[in-house]
């Protein structure tokens, strides 16, 4: 893995109005004891196989008692599930940003956002793609992926006024599952290929085939 440790934020946005102090207060608590979890988990991933790792350890690393760590989590892979929508939430909210300025789609954009925000967080995503634990973060993300690409879909064809050739659900699924297993090949081998190239290359793959990418005639 990675030499790094990956810290996803979680702090409370301007815009989050609690509606009494003492509201906000708890929030926040609950929002650093979850990250602290979170992060240590990512930590001791790092150092040694998730399948080694025990709940002691968790609590050690975060330095916080094992009640509080069940008020939270039921066990370390319910951590690791809660890594994977965060870290799908976040690349969703990156995409959509772009999206916003460019809803006619097939610009090869959101996929290189995807590398892009693989590489920046490069341990997590090793943890959740090689299918650490009991494999639910791994579907968790698959899952949560094919939604958003579903939704980002069914926005670019409304937004073109065309009517889908292939169920968009089919679509989005095939989408996932192709860039999943990219992702599991470009972060677990030496390639040699930046984000933006592997980015490009899958975006051609996309747009002109796999008879094209394997070099057969187009005729």
């Amino acid at each position: 893995m990675g030499d790094h440790v990956v810290v996803i934020s979680t702090g409370v946005s301007s815009n989050e109005a609690a509606p009494a102090a003492r509201g906000a207060g708890a929030d926040r608590r609950i929002r650093r004891t979850r990250t602290a979890i979170r992060n240590a988990l990512l930590e001791l991933c790092v150092e040694r196989e998730f399948s080694a790792l025990t709940v002691e350890d968790v609590l050690e690393r975060a330095d916080i008692a094992r009640a509080t760590f069940y008020a939270h989590y039921r066990s370390k892979e319910d951590v690791l599930v809660d890594l994977a929508h965060e870290l799908a939430s976040d690349r969703a909210d990156r995409i959509a940003q772009h999206e916003a300025k460019h809803p006619e789609g097939f610009t090869g954009d959101p996929v290189r956002i995807v590398f892009e925000h693989a590489q920046a967080h490069r341990d997590v995503y090793l943890v959740i793609l090689q299918g650490a634990g009991d494999g639910r973060a791994l579907r968790e993300f698959f899952d949560q992926t094919s939604r958003q690409a579903e939704t980002l879909f069914r926005a670019r064809s409304e937004h073109a006024g065309v009517e889908p050739r292939v169920p968009l659900p089919l679509v989005a699924r095939a989408w996932a599952g192709e860039v999943i297993g990219t992702l599991v090949w470009w972060l677990s081998e030496d390639t040699g290929l930046p984000a933006d190239e592997v980015a490009a290359l899958l975006s051609d793959l996309s747009v002109r085939g796999r008879r094209w990418a394997s070099g057969s005639s187009e005729d």
